[in-house]
């Protein structure tokens, strides 16, 4: 990723304006809309075809003279003291229109997640999702199958990739916990303190403040610094600022919940308070406050899954902020963009799935035998004939207690449908290779 081209300074473009007696019909394009309609940066705009008789450069001062005009200021301050700030542009007017459509209270919510039998299936799902998908973003390494068995069987994580992953599904269940409280510096110090137990080089690190000494600086391989976050010793106290606008209690006016989630996710990436680990609190403390505010079907979304599809662009929407006078509008356009396609996936999804369901429900009218667990099973050994099945991955995997598990997967055996074996002390079930066949005569002596 390259550092995006910074704008020329603004008050200069404005001078040089005056001086050329340019202004008048710069003034003059700011009557229409001017730029492309994804909030574009200097750094693409100059490479744009400006409107007939003007230079680039005077095209960006109409653009800057237009949305200057929108913005609003925030209680987040730079390094230098100065204030970020943030406008609602049409394309994010339109954006925040599907997320509250799609996520919100009650309107538009899939049936199998009102269906207390089937929605924590979809809840486990998401929570492994999100974990799996916010580790990969921080670099952990391993494949999804691996890390989906790891936390389904209760193994312990076998490296730090695994470590990072587990930490992040406990996570995501304890902000589900904490929906409902404020925002505290210690409770950011607990999440913090969850999503890198065990990884960090110095384990004493976990849960507090970095130190002046610590110095991070937040580049690349090569040498290339993106971000220079504020010094430690302003951390305590921008950390409380943080709390008080994650509460309502800052600024004076109303903000949308869905933008202030995002800004607080920004705002924790660009104090970036903590050794390391960063990231995964921020995207961590976006769900809380998604919650917090009764978006409750992000309880089954997972943004880093559309994040990690497109890692630059996450970068960039930082960096475009930074280098053009704070305007938190491209971090906005963004990830309202994030939101709405993660939502958008996980309608998707609960569609594809019920299809399919139906499908194989309309061809195995045996699956009625079973209960809604087992049935879930079923469903998931015909199209993964050699997964393996154990009581505390079952357990797990529909949120139930060991006994229920363990019931569940000894019925199935009983009755033909699973095959079990022992592996050292622990029961191991599977699919035996004619299990059609099996559930059609079961139909079979149904229909009889």
């Amino acid at each position: 990723m390259k550092i995006p081209k910074a704008p020329p300074p603004f008050a200069k473009l404005l001078q040089d304006a005056i001086t050329a007696n340019r202004l008048p019909s710069i003034m003059g394009l700011t009557r229409e809309p001017l730029a492309p309609n994804d909030y574009v940066h200097w750094s693409k705009l100059r490479h744009l075809t400006p409107p007939s008789g003007f230079t680039s450069e005077e095209w960006w001062t109409a653009v800057k003279l237009q949305r200057m005009g929108a913005t609003k200021p925030l209680t987040l301050p730079d390094k230098q003291g100065n204030p970020f700030l943030f406008s609602v542009p049409d394309l994010v007017q339109k954006e925040l229109h599907q997320i509250d459509v799609g996520a919100g209270r009650s309107l538009g919510i899939p049936e199998p997640i009102t269906n207390p039998q089937t929605r924590d299936h979809y809840l486990i799902r998401s929570l492994i999702e999100e974990a799996i998908t916010s580790s990969q973003l921080e670099g952990a390494v391993t494949t999804r199958e691996v890390a989906k068995e790891m936390i389904r069987s209760g193994r312990p994580p076998r490296d730090t990739s695994e470590r990072m992953i587990l930490n992040n599904y406990l996570t995501m269940q304890r902000i589900s916990q904490l929906k409902k409280e404020p925002l505290s510096p210690t409770m950011v110090f607990g999440i913090h303190k969850l999503v890198t137990n065990n990884t960090l080089d110095d384990p004493a690190a976990a849960g507090r403040l970095r130190r002046p000494e610590e110095i991070r600086v937040v580049g690349d391989d090569f040498g290339a610094v993106f971000h220079e976050p504020p010094p430690a010793a302003e951390l305590e106290s921008r950390l409380q600022a943080m709390c008080d606008f994650a509460n309502a209690k800052t600024p004076a006016y109303f903000l949308h919940p869905a933008i202030r989630a995002i800004i607080l996710h920004f705002w924790l990436a660009y104090d970036h308070p903590f050794v390391d680990g960063n990231g995964r609190t921020a995207r961590a403390l976006f769900y809380w406050a998604m919650l917090h505010e009764g978006y409750w079907l992000f309880e089954f979304i997972s943004i880093s899954n559309i994040l990690r599809k497109a890692p630059v662009q996450y970068g960039l929407s930082f960096l475009h902020s930074e280098t053009d006078d704070n305007d938190l509008t491209y971090f906005i356009v963004a990830q309202t963009n994030v939101i709405r396609r993660a939502i958008d996936e996980l309608h998707s999804y609960i569609d594809h799935k019920t299809t399919e369901v139906r499908q194989v429900e309309a061809q195995l009218r045996a699956l009625n035998l079973f209960n809604h667990r087992q049935a879930n099973l079923i469903r998931h050994a015909l199209k993964h004939p050699y997964q393996e099945y154990t009581i505390a991955g079952h357990g797990k995997s529909h949120n139930v207690v060991y006994q229920t598990a363990r019931t569940d997967l000894l019925d199935l055996n009983t009755r033909r449908v699973l095959e079990q074996k022992r592996r050292g002390k622990k029961m191991v079930f599977s699919a035996p290779r004619d299990l059609t066949e099996r559930l059609k005569n079961m139909e079979t002596e149904v229909q009889v």
